[in-house]
C-alpha cells in the first residue's frame, strides 16, 4: 500500500507491504529531503521499480533544489511512478487546497468518516466480544464463579510464596488475585450499564 501525503509543513510516501517495516520519505515545505537516500533506494525495489531509469529519475529528490517545494518533489515522484501505471484521480494532487480535495473525493464516491469517541468504539467492541462465544466467561454467573475462583487459588498462593521466600509462587497468586479482582470489577461495572 502506498500513501502519498502532504499538508502545510511537510510532504512525503509511506510504503507498506506484508510484514516488511514501512518506508518513507519525508521533504519540508520548501522541498528540503529529510529522508534517507537509503529510503529512496528500498522503495523502489520494492515496487520493482527498474533500477537504473526509475532509480536515476528519483535520484534528483533527495538533493537539495531551492527552486522545488514539496508538493513539487511529491509530483515528481508520481511523475516517475506513472511509468509503472501510478494514476491519481482527477482532482485529488499534491498543493491543492483541502476544500478542493474534499469536493473531489466526494465526487469520487468518498464518504465522510464520522467518529463518536474513544469511549463509544471501546463500547461497542466490549458489547461485539460479549455477544460472541467468550460472552459468558465475561459477565454473569459463570464469569463471577471464575473470578471468585482465582481469587479463592491466589491468596494461598501468596501465603505460601511468602513463607517459603519463592518469587514464582507470589507472583503467580497475586497475578491470579488482580485477574479475579478485574474479573469481578468489570461484571459489576458492565452490569450496570448494560
Amino acid at each position: 500500500m502506498l500513501a502519498l501525503w502532504w499538508d502545510g509543513d511537510r510532504s512525503g510516501f509511506t510504503l507498506a507491504s506484508g510484514f516488511r517495516r514501512p518506508v518513507g520519505y519525508v521533504w519540508l515545505a520548501d522541498g528540503t529531503p529529510v529522508g534517507e537516500d537509503e529510503a529512496m533506494r528500498t522503495f523502489a525495489a520494492r515496487l520493482g521499480l527498474d533500477p537504473v531509469l526509475d532509480l536515476q529519475a528519483m535520484e534528483p529528490l533527495t538533493l537539495p533544489d531551492p527552486e522545488s517545494d514539496g508538493p513539487a518533489r511529491l509530483l515528481g515522484l508520481i511523475a516517475v511512478l506513472a511509468r509503472s501505471g501510478l494514476a491519481l484521480p482527477a482532482g485529488l494532487a499534491p498543493g491543492e487546497p483541502a476544500d478542493r480535495l474534499r469536493s473531489a473525493a466526494r465526487a469520487l464516491g468518498a464518504e465522510p468518516v464520522e467518529w463518536s469517541g474513544w469511549r463509544d468504539a471501546v463500547r461497542a467492541e466490549l458489547d461485539a466480544v460479549e455477544e460472541g462465544p467468550l460472552g459468558p466467561w465475561l459477565r454473569g454467573p459463570a464469569a463471577r464463579l471464575l473470578s471468585a475462583a482465582q481469587l479463592a487459588a491466589g491468596v494461598p498462593m501468596v501465603a505460601r510464596g511468602v513463607r517459603r521466600r519463592s518469587g514464582g509462587w507470589a507472583v503467580a497468586g497475586a497475578v491470579l488475585i488482580v485477574h479475579g479482582a478485574l474479573g469481578l470489577v468489570y461484571d459489576r461495572v458492565r452490569g450496570r450499564r448494560g
